[in-house]
């Protein structure tokens, strides 16, 4: 739709896709901020299915400079996907966020799968990153989580007050 208006009307637009996100301000409905605060309020946190669910893993910080760099730089009607090469499984990534909690790796909970749970999601930002020079400061997964983790830590009164309602409705899905 969007590149339909870019040809018929000349709309000055540039389109974008990007992979997983975490870091601060994400929901705690979401996979690696649902993790860490639960660890934090001392609930057990769950894993869907065996964990073997891939996900390129972008630190929000990452991706809002990509698209600014889109929108300085991008060509009009093109889509560029923003992506940090930083592919791992659910399983890797709440080991992860256990470790660098301190906590054993294997303290979590498996729960039934979502259904249509996508087993893997992949994203190929070589034009990005070629075009436009743009390039992630969240190299290292682990320097990312460990500065969402400090930030859950830090700014509880932020996601303290939606966390039960949240974990409610999973409680009744089952998961």
């Amino acid at each position: 739709m969007v590149r339909a208006w870019v040809r018929s009307f000349g709309v000055e637009a540039t389109l974008s896709n990007c992979s997983n996100n975490y870091g601060p301000y994400q929901h705690v409905e979401k996979f690696i901020p649902r993790q860490i605060t639960n660890v934090l309020s001392g609930i057990r946190p769950k894993l869907y299915g065996a964990g073997q669910n891939v996900r390129d893993w972008i630190h929000a910080d990452d991706h809002s400079a990509a698209v600014l760099r889109v929108l300085e730089a991008g060509e009009i009607g093109r889509t560029y996907l923003i992506g940090a090469d930083g592919e791992a499984d659910n399983l890797t990534v709440l080991r992860t966020i256990l470790r660098l909690m301190g906590r054993p790796e294997d303290e979590f909970d498996h729960v039934t799968d979502r259904a249509g749970h996508d087993p893997r999601y992949a994203i190929d930002g070589d034009r990005t990153h070629r075009e436009l020079g743009w390039e992630p400061q969240f190299t290292d997964f682990e320097s990312g989580v460990r500065n969402t983790i400090d930030w859950h830590t830090e700014h509880r009164d932020w996601w303290e007050p939606v966390k039960e309602a949240t974990e409610a409705k999973y409680r009744e899905a089952g998961q």
